[in-house]
């Protein structure tokens, strides 16, 4: 057996696990997880946790590379980590990821869909994210040779994302393969921006220096928000600061700041202050326009999130008749999407903010027929609400990674809408909420939909149909 911090030798990698990592299997029948492999490959893995029955590791070695092994394309691949997939060829992510789902369904929900669409994979893999945040830091993650040849006194400033694992660190993104122009540009110019004026970058352990976080948004319409997050109330260095950007960047659509003196980088509890602009980014799905804000939650991939909301669409088989819910609705997106094909459609979200998009997005499309309500879903949905609004003929629900609650899932069933479309960014928590509800339902079919090439996140949609009483 093999000890901790051990090399195992010679391990065959069959298939992905949680977190996109390789698994595979020793002759003694140990399971091994291993960052950076991928099925095909053999390797011989450095031992850095190990348990009853399993161990995890990385790539020690790489002993015969799978034939589905790719050169990684971002210079950042090997210690970034937000692409982990970078290094397997898109045909076989989109393989895995529809077995994900299928192992998912068949063995943890005990499900067996009518019919098993294959994934519909992104037709674009790069640039595909509208919005991407970055964080500066004081301390900059020093990559191999480096740790001994930085003289005393060098300024380690900045600009990117977070090194897994480690809170403090950033690692300095130069390009980034996951947003397209002008992101790099931006980022890389309010970099050079904060170096000539002197800025200081923030300490994530001290909590001291005044240049936090950026965000930036991208729509298909071409607009671009730039928000900044500053850590002090300096306001004629905020002003010195954004002044030079919209100098560098005249064509930004909204430049928005706020003041985060909290310990922690969430934004969603402070004033968002408008700088430049309108304050907001117009995105087009369809033909809906969407108002996006700074604290706007919308599907992170335009293109995609239009072919999930198709599918969606098409699994509810709506003909204007209908009487819909849609659960977790967030901003509203899909019950917006849906609402013009159909008599009504109800939302149900917890968060104030989004449903405070949700009503301003249902003004600016001129939509009639859709009320929101704000809400825990299982607590909202009881049965003096389905008096109110009526029983459904169709259920969408979109919860989010934990899925529904039992409670939701249970009056789902006392419910008993017809048709139910499951909205899914989690396969392991949505067959664990269809096996609840195949008391009443049927799974007919399932649609996997790829919106993050390079990783190991998967969407699934499934139609849910209630058991026919005379069967």
């Amino acid at each position: 057996m093999a000890k901790k911090h051990s090399i195992i030798q010679g391990v065959p990698i069959h298939g992905i696990a949680d977190r996109g990592k390789g698994v595979g299997r020793t002759p003694e029948g140990l399971t091994v997880f291993v960052q950076g492999g991928v099925p095909g490959d053999v390797v011989d893995v450095f031992v850095q946790k190990k348990k009853s029955g399993f161990a995890e590791g990385t790539v020690e070695r790489l002993v015969t590379p799978s034939s589905d092994r790719v050169e990684p394309f971002c210079a950042h691949f090997a210690i970034c980590g937000g692409c982990k997939w970078q290094n397997l060829d898109y045909a076989a992510q989109l393989r895995h990821k529809q077995l994900v789902v299928e192992d998912a369904l068949l063995r943890i929900g005990k499900i067996t869909p009518d019919e098993f669409l294959p994934i519909l994979g992104a037709p674009q893999t790069t640039y595909y994210r509208n919005k991407l945040e970055f964080g500066f830091s004081n301390r900059r993650w020093l990559l191999p040779g480096e740790l001994n040849n930085i003289p005393e006194g060098t300024e380690l400033n900045a600009l990117g994302f977070h090194k897994a694992g480690f809170f403090d660190k950033i690692i300095d993104i130069g390009h980034c393969w996951l947003q397209a122009d002008p992101s790099n540009a931006l980022r890389n110019g309010c970099r050079d921006i904060a170096t000539a004026q002197g800025l200081s970058y923030y300490d994530l352990r001290r909590h001291t220096g005044f240049l936090r976080n950026l965000m930036v948004r991208l729509t298909t319409t071409g607009e671009v928000m730039l928000l900044v997050s500053f850590a002090q109330p300096d306001e004629t260095a905020i002003k010195r600061y954004l002044d030079a950007i919209l100098e560098k960047f005249p064509n930004l659509a909204t430049l928005v700041y706020c003041i985060n003196t909290k310990l922690n980088d969430s934004m969603f509890d402070l004033d968002m202050l408008t700088y430049s602009g309108k304050g907001y980014v117009v995105e087009r799905m369809g033909d809906l326009r969407f108002k996006v804000g700074p604290k706007s939650f919308f599907q992170t991939n335009s293109v995609q999130g239009k072919r999930l909301y198709d599918v969606t669409a098409d699994f509810a088989g709506l003909t204007g008749t209908e009487n819909v819910y849609d659960l977790y609705t967030g901003t509203g997106s899909i019950a917006l999407y849906l609402a013009r094909q159909c008599r009504q459609v109800v939302g149900i979200e917890e968060i104030p903010e989004a449903i405070a998009d949700a009503e301003e997005n249902m003004r600016l499309n001129d939509i009639q027929n859709a009320v929101f309500y704000t809400g825990d879903v299982k607590n909202v949905l009881n049965p003096e609400f389905s008096a109110l609004h009526g029983k459904p003929d169709v259920v969408i629900t979109d919860p989010p990674r934990a899925g529904m609650h039992e409670k939701a899932v249970r009056f789902l069933l006392d419910l008993a809408a017809p048709r139910i479309v499951y909205v899914s960014c989690n396969p392991a928590t949505q067959a664990r909420d269809l096996q609840l509800l195949s008391e009443k339902y049927s799974v007919r079919k399932v649609q996997p939909v790829d919106m993050f090439p390079h990783t190991h996140h998967i969407e699934n949609v499934a139609l849910l149909e209630l058991h026919d009483p005379a069967n």
